[in-house]
């Protein structure tokens, strides 16, 4: 199958780009500023441009691309950047597929269990309510913004992300210094949940949902064993035979983050895997510590 993909360099992009080809698969990209490839084809969100011919032929297309959450602090620019270039980003690819004379069997579309906001200990499945912060608003806007492609008829689903594990970037490669010199230890209480996913499994697991015909909506992409933030501490810790002694507090985290702290490292997620499970999709790396372990040799 042929299979159109946007934020292709990224840290889950580059993995579904090279599971892709590795099965057979054929790859166009969508990328900003200049094409420079036979495979790739300019687009840009913010102006709503974007090269219809990257659709041709397509059987699917998994879009990914957005402002990076945790790339700097939230300041009221930052997350206006955050939520226009999802929502302004999924708009366009939805209009232009709906628009096609055939378009692509399936869209899956990146989300995050963000959606969920701050629930404690509550186990959370795809049909939770929506919470309360920013990040559930963006997720809810974001994935409201597939509507027109749903309405002629193509297969959507909504990935929401968890917290995705790599070695290469995201919050393992943030943390792993302050360990590595015996210096880690637990954010807050450490009571909080954390629903986390290897890198190579969430690229798996989106190929997957690009091919598996049965799956639609939203469905998400964690691991089936969620972990607190103590738990978590004490398994990295473990498995880089250090101590994790020096928990930073709640006001520490707020200080240092302000709400992106607040909401990506205080809230808690305790989020089900048991649809993508049901419906066949086997993980790789099930258990935090084969995960972390398989992270980092």
């Amino acid at each position: 199958m042929k299979v159109l993909v946007t934020g292709s360099t990224g840290l889950v992009g580059k993995k579904i780009v090279s599971g892709l080809k590795s099965g057979g698969h054929q790859v166009a990209r969508l990328v900003r500023g200049e094409s420079k490839g036979a495979d790739e084809f300019s687009w840009d969100p913010d102006a709503g441009k974007i090269d219809a011919r990257a659709f041709d032929g397509v059987d699917a297309v998994i879009h990914l691309a957005g402002e990076g959450i945790a790339s700097k602090r939230w300041s009221a620019e930052q997350k206006a950047k955050i939520k226009d270039s999802r929502v302004k980003g999924t708009l366009l690819i939805s209009n232009t597929i709906a628009a096609l004379q055939k378009a692509p069997k399936a869209l899956v579309s990146a989300s995050a269990i963000g959606f969920y906001g701050d629930r404690g200990s509550e186990m959370l499945t795809e049909a939770s309510t929506n919470g309360e912060g920013f990040l559930a608003e963006v997720c809810r806007e974001w994935e409201g913004a597939t509507r027109a492609a749903e309405t002629v008829g193509v297969r959507v689903v909504h990935a929401r992300l968890g917290v995705v594990l790599s070695r290469e970037g995201g919050a393992l490669k943030m943390m792993l210094p302050p360990f590595m010199m015996g210096a880690g230890g637990p954010l807050g209480d450490g009571r909080q949940y954390m629903s986390w996913v290897d890198v190579d499994d969430a690229a798996k697991a989106f190929i997957y949902l690009a091919t598996e015909a049965n799956v639609s909506g939203a469905v998400n992409v964690v691991a089936p064993n969620p972990h607190t933030n103590g738990e978590f501490t004490k398994t990295l810790a473990k498995v880089i035979s250090r101590p994790a002694f020096f928990p930073v507090p709640t006001i520490g985290v707020k200080v240092m983050f302000g709400e992106m702290g607040k909401e990506l490292l205080l809230a808690s997620n305790r989020v089900s895997a048991e649809k993508i499970v049901g419906s066949g999709f086997k993980f790789n790396y099930p258990e935090l510590d084969g995960a972390l372990k398989h992270e980092l040799n």
